[in-house]
């Protein structure tokens, strides 16, 4: 057994010292659930959902009673966890569970200076002895942990224990082996990661940051492919955020921890402007004025990678300066299951639909899909992207295979953003994979959806070609259409954090046999401040259909 710890990884994730009054009272809150455990053992009582009890088993929760800063957050962390200690041959299978047992040990390795200042030996001999038989139990189950996230942290982990113990050179040298194999398949070369969801990229930095800086700590250089994933995914970051800081919603990703976000982005020193393209984690960028687009252009990841992936293949969110104006569903909270699997379809996200499907198949309602998860079983398996940026506009046009094999139907989308930010152009097409009209016969009925955020007020026209949206700081847009009826429906916001709110949709109809493509436009009508826009204005344009 190591004899001590040298250091304490960073970290970066936000506390809240209120919430160490309520773990002090006994009150644990977790994903959404309250539980009182009234003078038992809270690691004796029965988890009211896995999403609780892996938040438990985690310890993540230490870190708001070291920022409690009080000497009786210091003795309630070192009881609770050697209560942990004491009951763990009874624990709840979940608390065994490779990727909760990485958080466990980065959690206890982090917070190591609240929970052994001033401890006894005794309490520091338990406590060494039950973290070094975790990290052996890990390292022997390390290559065979789920791959993704979880594998990648339980990578994390190793290294971060080998740094932090001593005398552990040959697990410092295996798991940063095996954190570099993991880094290479996972982190994509535009910085993206492989299973597609935003939020990922910022769940890694927040444990790599402190990686790089224990080696560093113990006179040991980084590997440059721990360098170059955090130099590529570093860009990311600013990539995928709106006018309001907040990440686009695609792929499993829920609310932006902005506290957290801003934390890790002190630690990027380059802070230029963000990309436009990420082509292999399938995203697009278009930004001009203070509009920004984000849309999705790339096919689902892999199955065994796709478990919080969803069938959003050319859906776009948009925001006009610090308001989002239209978004995807998002996702719900943990245990939500039907309003999950809702969230994961195509009408879900702010693109086309055909024939009440979704562009992907889902693993679900069989012995598998409990076992496994909610996979994706088949999708879009292409998706051709081309884009132009000159000094007028920008032109994005991309396609995607997701209707072909069941309808024959091929979806287009043009997006051209003005200069100035303050029109977007767009053109949805149905062709047949070679190009041509759609047959006679076929099932060609296609909803073109535009999720709108609660915050946006719409007032459809009395002559149904188009809506008026109203935003918070004055200003607002019209979406119209020259030739089909434009619907406003009700729609649904989803929060991991804040719970569902209701908000419209505005939703257009048709026939791809009748109605090959459908011409839209989104344009700025009220600057901020309620400023009437009128002809003189730059880049000012008038209604389609005018």
């Amino acid at each position: 057994m190591p004899e001590r710890l040298l250091i304490a990884p960073t970290d970066l994730r936000t506390a809240d010292p209120t919430i160490a009054n309520d773990i002090y009272a006994g009150r644990f809150v977790f994903a959404g659930e309250v539980v009182d455990v009234a003078g038992f053992s809270v690691f004796e009582i029965e988890a009211p959902s896995r999403a609780w009890a892996e938040r438990l088993h985690s310890f993540g929760w230490l870190r708001h009673l070291r920022a409690s800063d009080l000497a009786v957050s210091r003795s309630n962390a070192r009881a609770l966890l050697d209560e942990w200690i004491r009951f763990q041959k009874s624990h709840d299978p979940i608390a065994r569970d490779p990727d909760v047992m990485a958080r466990r040990i980065l959690s206890w390795l982090a917070q190591t200076p609240l929970v052994l200042e001033g401890c006894d030996h005794g309490f520091y001999r338990r406590f060494m002895r039950s973290l070094t038989k975790q990290v052996r139990h890990l390292r022997r189950v390390a290559r065979d942990v789920r791959p993704g996230m979880p594998r990648l942290r339980v990578m994390m982990a190793l290294a971060a224990a080998g740094l932090s113990l001593s005398d552990q050179p040959r697990l410092v040298r295996q798991a940063s082996r095996w954190l570099d194999h993991e880094l290479a398949r996972q982190i994509l070369p535009d910085g993206g990661h492989v299973g597609r969801n935003p939020g990922t990229v910022l769940e890694i930095l927040v444990d790599l940051l402190p990686l790089r800086q224990a080696f560093t700590a113990r006179g040991q250089q980084p590997s440059p492919a721990l360098l170059g994933a955090i130099d590529r995914m570093m860009p990311m970051l600013r990539f995928f955020r709106h006018g309001d800081g907040s990440f686009a919603k695609f792929n499993g990703m829920g609310e932006t921890q902005l506290g957290l976000l801003a934390t890790v982005l002190a630690y990027d020193d380059a802070r230029g402007a963000p990309g436009k393209n990420a082509p292999y984690a399938g995203y697009q960028r278009l930004d001009a004025g203070d509009t920004v687009m984000l849309v999705d252009t790339g096919p689902p990841p892999r199955p065994v990678l796709s478990l919080e992936a969803h069938a959003g293949c050319l859906s776009f969110e948009m925001s006009s300066g610090r308001q989002p104006l239209i978004v995807n569903c998002g996702v719900p909270g943990p245990g939500a299951t039907a309003l999950r699997r809702m969230a994961r379809t195509t009408a879900a996200h702010s693109t086309v639909t055909l024939n009440d499907s979704s562009s992907c198949r889902f693993l679900k309602g069989t012995y598998l899909a409990d076992k496994l998860g909610e996979a994706i079983l088949s999708g879009p398996t292409r998706v051709d992207v081309s884009r132009q940026d000159n000094r007028s506009e920008t032109v994005l046009i991309a396609a995607h295979d997701g209707y072909v094999a069941r309808f024959g139907i091929r979806h287009e989308r043009k997006l051209v953003l003005s200069a100035y930010g303050d029109r977007i152009d767009g053109v949805d097409s149905f062709t047949t994979p070679s190009g041509n009209t759609i047959a006679r016969g076929g099932r060609d009925a296609f909803a073109l959806r535009f999720h709108l955020h609660p915050a946006v007020e719409a007032t459809r026209f009395d002559n149904g070609r188009g809506v008026f949206l109203a935003l918070p700081d004055g200003s607002a847009w019209q979406f119209e259409t020259p030739e089909l009826e434009v619907l406003l429906e009700e729609s649904i916001r989803l929060s991991d954090i804040r719970g569902s709110r209701r908000t419209d949709q505005i939703v257009v109809y048709g026939r791809a046999l009748h109605q090959a493509s459908v011409e839209w436009i989104l344009h700025r009508v009220v600057e901020p401040g309620g400023r009437m826009r009128n002809h003189d204005d730059p880049g000012d344009d008038l209604p389609l259909g005018a």
